[in-house]
């Protein structure tokens, strides 16, 4: 079963009104005082309406949301494309590519959203493609500088002993694969990138399957 860190502390605690932080949020940006938002998501008002108080400021500014689930599984699911994306910039490849595999896979990621009942609307604002564009384009993103050394050729071991921060995408892509596999979901970035990450399968030839998948339409998951 997929438990949420707001179902663990239901379930775990005595707490009964939680809310979900999510980005984008690059550490580095706002400790440098860069201007930025984030959404806290929660079912109680008071809960969003507190958090907005204590932690809105000049250059940080909070959205609310009711979508707890579609606030979480929007800030986990987008490590795995910002993985996708760090191997095609370590590959050299230019920004087209790189973006169509953002735009495919804010649809894997809304897919695998509705699959745990969140609702599509969250992959859409600020958690979904707001953090999904900031972890996927930018080097100080755990995750896509996970890619980036994978595509220029170094090993899973190495970099991994090499990170002193969690690379999250790493394990979240397990958990999405083996989901897809069981509910026989439309994924082929998730697919592909399992493939590259845990069987070493070639870079080229998952791009080449990626750019041979037979997508039906442009959006289809709206």
């Amino acid at each position: 079963m997929i438990k949420t860190m707001s179902k663990v502390i239901l379930e775990e605690s005595s707490i009964v009104r939680v809310g979900a932080l999510s980005g984008p949020n690059l550490a580095r940006e706002i400790l440098a005082g860069q201007p930025t938002a984030t959404v806290l998501a929660s079912q109680f008002d008071e809960v969003i309406k507190i958090g907005q108080e204590k932690l809105s400021g000049d250059k940080f500014y909070v959205f609310g949301s009711k979508d707890v689930y579609g606030a979480e599984f929007a800030g986990v699911f987008k490590n795995i494309i910002a993985i996708g994306t760090g191997i095609l910039a370590g590959k050299g490849l230019g920004k087209n590519i790189q973006a169509m595999l953002i735009t495919r896979g804010l649809r894997e990621m809304i897919i695998l959203g509705k699959l745990l009942n969140a609702k599509k609307r969250a992959f859409l604002g600020t958690a979904g493609i707001g953090d999904l564009i900031a972890t996927a384009t930018s080097d100080l993103s755990r995750n896509f500088t996970f890619g980036k050394r994978l595509g220029q050729g170094e090993s899973i071991d190495e970099i991994l002993k090499s990170i002193d921060e969690v690379v999250e995408g790493v394990r979240t892509l397990k958990i999405a694969f083996l989901l897809s596999r069981k509910y026989n979901l439309s994924t082929p970035i998730t697919y592909i990138l399992y493939k590259v990450v845990f069987d070493k399968f070639s870079i080229d030839h998952a791009l080449s399957y990626l750019m041979r998948y037979p997508y039906a339409d442009d959006v289809d998951f709206i």
